[in-house]
This record gives structure tokens, sequence and C-alpha cells, in this order.
């Protein structure tokens, strides 16, 4: 089947890499938000950045971003811009430590942790009762609105969402980082999540609740590394292969209720075909669109190399606020 607005490249930026750096190099100016502080039932707190002011039953945009990103990422802004042209509030939901300011805990975020998420979603759910909420996750994030979608099923809080560039196969993802130029990729994240890491090391109060030494820390080279000596024991599971087998969100996406949209680039360097669901693992609900160029986040369809215009924006806000007829166009495909 067709999709309603193809997404095609220009001919300067099919390459995948420029899709995925280039978007980072020419960011929108970032809109001026303003800042909540949630505290969290555990002791911990996350940050939401607010643009627009709602009333009860105004719709609500949730942003949840990728891995290490936050307001300051060049989606993020973008989204908050179009949503605004759009009318349409907008929060971007901060995994924790990410807002600028580290965390309380020991623990972090992962991929599969999509309870600080439905808390966000109660919380807008229990001030505004009456307003629509909608969602879009990036990256990391999308993988994490992929698992509350199909955790939730029908108690999902949000009337529609939109996953982009989600690792949906963790283990796939972590193998396709360490080969090629989307090493340069992992490098780039480990090092930043290394940094937190050893604040929190030099943190006296959680020290004790880390289960590495810095030595050990800065051996750490790969997402496989990191997420078997880090993030699997810091968030309960027996290693990495466990923490991957359990927050993939691949497996849910058949069990998915509320009007979703997933979308992907088949060139995607930080993943590999894993990611791609069949129809049998995607339900009535789900409108999936697998281009084959776009990169990771980028999908730039226009524009020139220093001012380039986007797809997904376009795309978020006409699935978010028209009724595109979901169950009938499963699956599509450019």
């Amino acid at each position: 089947m067709s999709i309603k607005s193809p997404f095609t490249p220009p001919w300067w930026a099919a390459n995948p890499h420029i899709q995925t750096i280039l978007p980072v190099m020419f960011k929108v100016a970032k809109p001026d938000t303003f800042r909540q502080r949630q505290e969290l039932p555990d002791g911990d707190f996350i940050d939401l950045d607010w643009l627009g002011q709602p009333q009860n039953g105004d719709p609500i945009l949730v942003i949840t971003h990728g891995l290490e990103g936050s307001t300051e990422s060049h989606y993020v802004r973008r989204m908050l811009v179009e949503a605004n042209k759009a009318k349409l509030c907008s929060v971007v939901h901060h995994h924790r430590g990410c807002s600028g300011e580290p965390n309380r805990l020991a623990r972090s975020y992962h991929s599969g942790d999509f309870e600080d998420l439905a808390f966000t979603l109660q919380q807008l759910k229990m001030y505004y009762p009456d307003s629509p909420l909608y969602a879009v996750g990036y990256s990391l994030g999308g993988n994490v609105l992929a698992k509350y979608q199909g955790s939730k099923q029908n108690q999902s809080l949000l009337d529609r969402a939109v996953i982009v560039s989600a690792p949906l196969t963790l283990s796939a993802c972590a193998k396709k980082l360490e080969s090629g130029f989307s090493t340069v990729y992992q490098s780039h994240l480990i090092k930043r999540l290394q940094k937190k890491m050893l604040e929190k090391l030099d943190n006296h109060n959680l020290v004790a609740q880390m289960p590495l030494s810095k030595a050990e820390l800065q051996q750490l080279n790969t997402f496989y590394q990191f997420d078997d000596k880090v993030t699997a024991p810091l968030h309960g599971f027996a290693g990495v292969d466990d923490y991957y087998t359990r927050s993939s969100a691949l497996s849910l996406l058949k069990h998915i209720s509320k009007p979703t949209l997933i979308i992907h680039a088949k060139d995607d360097p930080f993943m590999t075909e894993a990611v791609i669901p069949t129809q049998d693992e995607l339900s009535a609900e789900v409108n999936y669109e697998l281009h084959l160029s776009g990169g990771h986040v980028g999908f730039i369809d226009g524009g020139w190399p220093w001012k380039p215009r986007f797809y997904l924006e376009k795309r978020i806000i006409n699935f978010l606020l028209t009724d595109p007829q979901v169950s009938s166009r499963k699956g599509d495909t450019a």
C-alpha cells in the first residue's frame, strides 16, 4: 500500500550517515520551555520541559528522547517547534539524569523501563483528565514507548503514539554498533555514559551501590560490555542477555491496542533487519512504515545541506491530529 506522505531523500542526503549526523550540526533554535520537576515514588526525580500551558481538555504531546538525549536534541527541538505551530501543547519527558542534573539514585534509565513514562502519563491524566494524550518516542525512547503501549494494551493512557527509529531488538542493535562506521556512534555514546557513571562513583552516597570500580568502568568499550557490567546489575537483570531479551519491545507490538505509528529506515546505522516486524508481529492498531533510507532519526527530505528540511515532524503531526484509519493501512512500506 502507498503512504499518504512518502519520504524521499534529496540526492545529497542519500547516505545514512549524512542523514544521521547532519541534523545534529544544523539544529533549529531551541524554543523557550519551562521546567517542572516531578518527584518519583522511589525518591528520585525526573524533569519535564513544557512548551505551552494547557487547559484541561487541550491535547498534550509527550516527547520522550533517545539515549543521552534531552530537550537539546535536534529532533526534540524540531518536534517542539512543529507542535507549537500546530497549536499543540508539548512536554519533554526526560529520562533520569538526562535533564542536566544527576539523578539521586545509583540506578539510571534503560531501554525497557517504561514505569517513569507511565508515571508521567498518570500525572498528566490526573491534572488534565479531559485532555487527549499523545506521545512520540525516539530511538531508546521509542522502544520504551513501544513497551508501554504493548504492555498496557487497552489500559494505555495514550490516544495515539508515534515511535521513531526504535531498537526493537536490542541484542542485534548492540552487535551492529560493534562494526564499521557505526562504531563511531557507539564510542561517542559510551563515553557519555561512562562520564555519568564516574560521577556516581565519586558520590560517597552511591559508590557502595555501584557494581564496578572506576578502572573497570573505563575498560568498557561496547554497549554489550556496558550493559552487562552496568545496566543489567543496576536494574535487576541477571545479565546482558536477560536485559536485552526482557527489554526489547518487538514481541509486544502484536498486543498494542491504541493507534500507533512506527517509522524505521532500512539503512539505519544503529540497527539491523532484526528490528523489522513481520505482519504477524503487528496488531491491527499499528501502522508500520519501513523506508529504504533515512538513517537514524534523520529523514531529511529536502532543502540544502546547510538548511535541511525534514519528513518526520510533518508525518507525526499528521498522524496525531488526523484520522488516518490506522487499521486499514497496516504495514505500509516505502
